[in-house]
C-alpha cells in the first residue's frame, strides 16, 4: 500500500526532474536545430519539377502544392516521431512504435471499412473511422502486454508486427472482395505527392495532440518507470495508459488518412534522442519533433530528386533507413547483453 512518505519522496523527485527539464528545454543547441530544420523546409519549398519562378502559374502552384506539402511534412513528421516516443515510454520498450505494434494497419482497416460503409465519406469521417480502429488496435496491444509476461524485449515488436500482418491480411482480403485493393495500396503508400491545398488541413489536429503530450509529459515519464513506481507516487497508471493510447490513435489515424504509412519513423527518432539526451519526455519532445521533421523532409527530398521527374514514395526511403536502424538497435542491445 502506498505510504505518505513514498508519495512525498516521489513528488519531490518528480518536481526535481521537472525543474531540471525546464533548464534543459531551451538552449543554443535547440536554436541551431530549429535553424537547420527551417533551412530544410526552405529547400523543400523550392524543390520540384515545376518551375515556380518561370512558369505562368508559378505563384499559384507554390501556394496550392509546395506550401501544403511542406506543412504536411512538418505535422506528420512531428506527430509520428512523438507517437513512437510515447509508446516506448508506456511499454518500456525501445522497439515499439505505430508500425511495429499494428496501429497503422488498424488505422488502415478502419479507413477502408468507413469508405465501404459510406462511399462518399468526407475526410473528417474517414479520419474518425481510422482513429477509432487505431485506438482499438493499440488498446488490444497494451492489454496483451499487461496480461502476458515476456522475458525478452525483442518479443514485443515481433508480436506487434505479427498482429499488424494479421490485420493487414484481413484488410487485403476485404479489399479484394470489395474491389478496393488499389485504393488500399494508395492509402499505405506513404507519399506526399497528392498533398494539395484543401486536402491536408485536417493534419492540424496533431498540433493539439503534441500540446496534450507536452502538458502530460511528466506523467508519461513517470509511467515509463513502471506500474509499481507510478502507483507508489500516486499516479493513476491505467488512466495514463488510456490517455497515451488515445493520443497515439488520434495522431496515427490522422496521418494515415492524409499521408499514409511512415514506417519506422517513431522507432528511429526517439532512440537517437534518448541515446543523446536520456529519457525525460518534456525536455526531449522539441528534439523529437525537430528530428522527426528533419528525417521526413530529407527522405521526401531524396524521393523527389532521385528519379526526377518522377517520385519515390517517402515510405520507401524511410523503410530502407528504418530497417537498417532497427537491425543496428538489435545488434547494439545484443552487444550490451
Amino acid at each position: 500500500m502506498t505510504t505518505t512518505r513514498e508519495r512525498s519522496v516521489g513528488t519531490a523527485v518528480a518536481s526535481k526532474n521537472t525543474a531540471r527539464a525546464k533548464g534543459r528545454l531551451l538552449s543554443w543547441k535547440l536554436a541551431v536545430g530549429i535553424v537547420g530544420v527551417l533551412l530544410l523546409l526552405v529547400i523543400s519549398l523550392f524543390t520540384g519539377v515545376y518551375d515556380i519562378f518561370g512558369g505562368e502559374q508559378g505563384a499559384a502552384m507554390f501556394q496550392i502544392t509546395r506550401v501544403p506539402r511542406t506543412i504536411a511534412l512538418v505535422l506528420s513528421g512531428a506527430a509520428m516521431a512523438m507517437c513512437g516516443l510515447v509508446m516506448q515510454l508506456l511499454t518500456q520498450n525501445r522497439f515499439v512504435e505505430p508500425t511495429t505494434t499494428g496501429t497503422t494497419e488498424w488505422a488502415g482497416l478502419g479507413l477502408m471499412l468507413t469508405v465501404i460503409v459510406y462511399p462518399d465519406a468526407s475526410i473528417l469521417a474517414r479520419m474518425i473511422g481510422a482513429i477509432i480502429a487505431a485506438f482499438i488496435g493499440t488498446l488490444v496491444f497494451f492489454l496483451f502486454l499487461r496480461r502476458v509476461s515476456l522475458k525478452s524485449s525483442l518479443i514485443v515488436p515481433i508480436i506487434g508486427i505479427m498482429l499488424g500482418a494479421v490485420v493487414g491480411a484481413i484488410s487485403t482480403f476485404i479489399a479484394v472482395q470489395t474491389d478496393m485493393l488499389q485504393s488500399l495500396s494508395i492509402w499505405f503508400a506513404g507519399s506526399f505527392t497528392s498533398i494539395l491545398r484543401g486536402q491536408y488541413e485536417i493534419l492540424w489536429v496533431v498540433v493539439l495532440v503534441v500540446i496534450a503530450v507536452f502538458i502530460t509529459a511528466d506523467r508519461f515519464t513517470v509511467a515509463g518507470l513502471g506500474k509499481e513506481v507510478a502507483t507508489n507516487i500516486g499516479l493513476n497508471y491505467s488512466q495514463i495508459i488510456l490517455i497515451g493510447t488515445i493520443l497515439v490513435a488520434i495522431a496515427t489515424g490522422v496521418v494515415t488518412v492524409v499521408v499514409g504509412s511512415l514506417p519506422f519513423l517513431g522507432l528511429i527518432v526517439p532512440n537517437v534522442v534518448s541515446m543523446l539526451r536520456g529519457d525525460d519526455l518534456r525536455s526531449n519532445l522539441p528534439w523529437v519533433c525537430l528530428l522527426g521533421i528533419a528525417i521526413v523532409t530529407i527522405c521526401d527530398l531524396i524521393g523527389r530528386v532521385i528519379i526526377m521527374p518522377f517520385e519515390l514514395p517517402v515510405s520507401v526511403i524511410l523503410g530502407v533507413v528504418g530497417a537498417a536502424v532497427f537491425v543496428g538497435l538489435l545488434l547494439r542491445q545484443r552487444k550490451r547483453g
